[in-house]
Parts: structure tokens; sequence; C-alpha cells
């Protein structure tokens, strides 16, 4: 069984890699409160369809590089994509 993790593209600088930024809650154990924390993972993608607020689930795969042990296995919703009024560029 694979590893699989929920989070948003944070970053798209690399070629053919992504960072993905993934949450987790827990409660701490005297506050009693809950306690969101992140990791970042490097996850493989391939046709370099994800973009900067993307939610992608991402799956564990054979390490392809030092840091990148992930892939990304499907875009769960896109982020939503603005364009500017005056010159019709998409920004993000």
């Amino acid at each position: 069984m694979r590893q699989n993790f929920l989070g948003m593209v944070i970053g798209t600088a690399m070629q053919k890699t992504v960072k993905v930024r993934v949450p987790r809650h827990r409660a701490h154990p005297v506050v009693h409160k809950i306690i969101t924390t992140h990791k970042n993972f490097l996850a493989h993608d391939e046709n370099e369809k994800c973009s900067v607020g993307d939610v992608v689930r991402i799956e564990q795969c054979r390490p392809l590089s030092r840091r990148k042990h992930f892939a990304v296995a499907e875009v769960i919703r896109a982020a939503p994509k603005y364009t500017d009024p005056e010159t019709g560029e998409v920004l993000h």
C-alpha cells in the first residue's frame, strides 16, 4: 500500500517537479487545541499540468532524485485563473 497525501501546490519553479504543502492536524496533549503543522514534499509532475494553488493527491513512488519520492497522482481541484482586464493575460 503506497502512501497518499492531499496537499496544495506552492511552487512550480523546477522542471517536471512541484512543491506540495501537506497539512497535518493533531490535538495538543495539554491544551487540547487542534494544532496545524505542515510538511513540504517534492513531487514529480510528468506533464507539467499543475500550477500554484492546485489541490493535488500525491502518491509515493521509487526515488526519482535525492528529495523526490512522490508523484502527482491526480489534480483534485484546479486553482482559479484570473485574467487581467486590460491586457488579457492569465494571472495566478
